[in-house]
């Protein structure tokens, strides 16, 4: 029971991955995401049959049926990722015998945040953008998280998680500000701000700790490559969201190291 189970919640979120992928291609671009898929060389609508999850692309070869032209492996890597994150988010999930609407509810919020984060990691990394629509989605998964959870304090506490917010904010801030530009950008600015509603100031600051040196690895790399395409400008954003993600996982494990080491 158990694996078919896993396997339902793999094929629903390797779909809304799918959807993903939609967004990431069409909101850079001001596309709108109504209407049948369509091929992105020719214009023609695709078949249903050949929109299955992460199977349709090796069936067709990685190219499209209609033009043959090549596909990128963004298509079923994206859904592939999304379906094992839907199954680690509800595997603990008692949904088996004893399922109860708070755990549920967090569930599907969670898969919602995590959504988020991964349309914002392609996107800055692909287009060097962050939608606006896509971080206000993040806040608002943020939010109803944070009153659903634990729902009996959650209203009382959303005071000290703007106080947090603004506390995390305030740092990416400062460095857009003072490189005009040049190092952050006004999406990194928003999306750390709710980093730091969604984690609180302590657990945001390692995610920005996080996000500072996965970041700095990664340009000391490009630098070795000489990639000259990824030199001119590496977008903050993916590293913000590995910050957070690693934060969401294993945050409580983190923060305890961290007490542990500082004593406090």
């Amino acid at each position: 029971m158990q694996p078919f189970i896993n396997l339902t919640i793999f094929i629903f979120g390797a779909s809304i991955g799918s959807f993903l992928n939609v967004l990431i291609d069409r909101l850079p671009k001001d596309e709108g995401i109504n209407g049948r898929s369509h091929c992105d060389f020719c214009g023609k609508k695709i078949a249903w049959y050949d929109m299955f999850p992460v199977l349709s692309f090796f069936i067709l070869g990685g190219r499209t049926r209609c033009c043959h032209k090549k596909l990128s492996f963004q298509y079923p890597v994206i859904e592939l990722i999304t379906g094992v994150i839907f199954v680690m988010v509800f595997k603990d999930s008692p949904y088996m015998d004893s399922l109860t609407r708070t755990v549920l509810i967090r569930s599907v919020l969670i898969s919602g945040v995590m959504a988020c984060l991964i349309v914002i990691f392609v996107t800055d990394f692909k287009y060097h953008l962050i939608s606006d629509y896509i971080l206000l989605a993040l806040f608002i998964f943020s939010l109803l998280l944070k009153l659903v959870i634990p729902a009996e304090a959650g209203i009382q506490t959303i005071g000290f998680d703007v106080l947090s917010s603004l506390i995390v904010g305030l740092l990416i801030f400062l460095i857009y500000f003072l490189s005009h530009e040049r190092a952050m950008g006004l999406g990194d600015v928003y999306l750390s701000t709710i980093m730091g509603f969604l984690l609180g100031w302590q657990a945001g600051l390692v995610a920005l700790y996080i996000a500072f040196i996965t970041g700095a690895i990664f340009g000391v790399i490009v630098i070795i490559l000489k990639h000259k395409k990824l030199k001119s400008k590496i977008a903050f954003g993916p590293f913000l969201v590995i910050g957070t993600v690693v934060m969401l996982g294993w945050g409580e494990k983190i923060m305890e190291i961290i007490k542990r080491i500082y004593g406090f």
